[in-house]
């Protein structure tokens, strides 16, 4: 089949007893050409977590969960073409940067789609999905935070309705390095 024919997939968020295709599609991901600007863990750290970190994460994006879904794109025979995560946080909490959340937001991360898949609209679709749970549970905005270098990505989320805040947030560590912050109000 093309992987370029929309409708060759289903989009649905993940079940718990997933977890190896979680860890298998996330460690795809840590080897994609611009990970290190995309994703703040590498693939060695990753592959050397135990089963039981990969059964948790699943387990806690899992359909059902309420502080967090991750959705994929699962592709003929199985195969997972995409994933994204929408985490949610709490006005009057902090964020994992040190930021005052003001309103219950969607946090956007995790987004991953295989190379042969780019392009088809696959993207979108995960976005869709992703807002439609985000807005469901009570959301009153999205967020995610992009590299200022990953080109890439800020067009994507700029095609799914994302847009410069005009915040930068530090990147842990005291590097000086930083990323952006996209926002979707509602």
């Amino acid at each position: 089949m093309s992987a370029s024919i929309p409708g060759d997939y289903v989009i649905r968020s993940i079940r718990a007893d997933e977890w190896p295709a979680v860890k298998e599609l996330r460690l795809r991901a840590l080897r994609d050409p611009v990970a290190d600007l995309a994703f703040l863990d590498t693939y060695e750290d990753a592959a050397a977590r135990p089963d039981s970190f990969w059964q948790e994460r699943a387990a806690g994006g899992a359909e059902g969960a309420s502080g967090a879904q991750q959705i994929v794109a699962e592709g003929p025979g199985g195969l997972w073409l995409g994933t994204l995560t929408v985490l949610m946080e709490e006005a009057g909490s902090t964020d994992w940067a040190g930021f005052p959340v003001e309103r219950r937001q969607g946090h956007v991360v995790g987004v991953f789609v295989r190379p042969e898949w780019r392009g088809s609209g696959l993207t979108k679709a995960l976005f869709a999905a992703g807002l439609d749970w985000a807005w469901a549970n009570g959301a009153e905005r999205m967020r995610l935070i992009v590299h200022p270098d990953n080109e890439r990505a800020q067009g994507a989320y700029r095609k799914a309705g994302f847009a410069p805040s005009g915040r930068t947030v530090p990147l842990v560590g005291g590097t000086g390095d930083y990323e952006l912050e996209y926002v979707l109000e509602r």
